[in-house]
């Protein structure tokens, strides 16, 4: 990975609340994707194995710097009234709101022997907020980013990926994995990440030019900081504890069967979830195989068998999802489909035909809208797909 190191030159700028009414050019800009997991959800925390791509969907960060030791930022994303905020370097706390995840970039930042100068930040994300698709990774991507352009951090995007997990893990304080910020910072477009994150090594598996990728956001928003998430990270601490492994990954290697006996042994919910990490290693270990023959059909199956595992063993889908997913499977233009990202609500990611995917997606949409009530966004296909290379605007 290439470093990337960026010229400093103070000058005064303007307050913050001019980001609303003034156009300026910024001093240094970084951008960084949301990322949809084809399959591998909670094995990150286990040790696992994960199969994310990058979607088109971004976070951009511009910022200005100042001759102080101030922060300010400003979000287009939230309501005027709160949109602004302000803190001194040195100074950052966990507050329980979103400015956590840029004082957390500033936080392990200022540990890696790299001088920090107040600035200014402009904050603008298309990634959907609670859609299971990683904006708060990509936030913390895209945020570190502008800081090493701005103040010749040297870090190479694994580097930005593993300060991104510790600003959100140790500052922010949600216990998530590591997939989000890799994939987030790793990815590339037309290739799944497939990454081991217990050993940290990945390797980009290109995706077949037989499929087309649909990511539909249920409408129904979702919180890893809530209780549910954290719940299961404990199920499966405590699975582990009572197998005597370290991490649930540990058992690979004894055999399936002796494995699944194992697991049928421990109390309940305790067994189905730790069921459902071991056989979603292997459903990703399987599904690499057969991305890399182009075999869709049979990539269609596991993807449904994955959701059937997270819905009933891990129980993190919801009665929304579970419709998207039904009516995936009335179409016979889509090889598969499943819950993406930690689950209680969120998003879908399906398999389609090539050539098929628009209408395929608007179908679905309006026949959720129909039976549910919710509004559903269509993430992709999206217009917008030539866009997840850059990493600069």
């Amino acid at each position: 990975m290439s470093m990337t190191n960026g010229s400093c030159v103070l000058h005064e700028v303007v307050g913050v609340a001019d980001f609303q009414t003034v156009q300026r050019v910024s001093d240094f800009a970084a951008t960084a994707p949301g990322r949809v997991n084809l399959m591998g959800d909670h094995t990150d925390y286990n040790g696992g194995y994960v199969l994310p791509t990058v979607i088109p969907q971004r976070t951009q960060a511009q910022l200005w710097l100042r001759r102080d030791r101030m922060v300010r930022v400003w979000s287009a994303d939230v309501d005027d009234i709160q949109s602004e905020r302000t803190y001194a370097l040195g100074t950052e706390f966990p507050r329980g709101e979103w400015i956590d995840y840029v004082q957390g970039a500033t936080h392990v930042a200022s540990r890696e022997e790299v001088a920090l100068t107040g600035f200014d930040l402009r904050l603008h994300s298309t990634v959907p907020l609670g859609a299971g698709l990683s904006s708060s990774a990509s936030l913390l991507v895209a945020v570190l980013r502008v800081l090493r352009e701005a103040f010749g951090l040297s870090a190479t995007d694994f580097d930005i990926a593993r300060l991104a997990h510790r600003a959100e893990t140790e500052f922010v304080g949600v216990p998530v994995g590591v997939m989000d910020q890799m994939a987030c910072s790793l990815g590339a477009a037309d290739s799944a990440l497939f990454l081991d994150t217990m050993s940290l090594q990945y390797e980009q598996i290109s995706l077949p030019s037989a499929a087309e990728w649909i990511v539909i956001h249920s409408g129904v928003h979702h919180s890893h900081a809530t209780g549910a998430y954290r719940r299961r990270r404990e199920e499966c601490e405590e699975a582990s504890r009572l197998l005597a492994v370290p991490h649930l990954r540990a058992l690979e290697g004894e055999g399936r069967q002796r494995v699944l006996a194992r697991l049928d042994s421990l109390p309940e919910p305790l067994g189905r979830r730790a069921r459902h990490v071991v056989t979603e290693n292997e459903r990703v270990l399987t599904g690499v195989e057969l991305l890399e023959m182009g075999d869709m059909e049979q990539f269609g199956k596991i993807m449904y068998a994955s959701h059937e595992s997270l819905r009933h063993d891990y129980e993190v889908s919801i009665q929304q999802i579970d419709l998207l997913i039904d009516l995936a499977r009335s179409e016979s233009d889509v090889y598969g489909a499943r819950v993406t990202g930690g689950g209680f609500g969120g998003s879908v990611v399906m398999a389609a035909r090539t050539g098929t995917a628009s209408v395929v997606a608007s179908r679905i949409a309006t026949v959720y809208q129909q039976r549910c009530g919710g509004v559903p966004t269509v993430l992709l296909p999206s217009k917008m797909h030539h866009e997840v290379n850059a990493t600069a605007y």
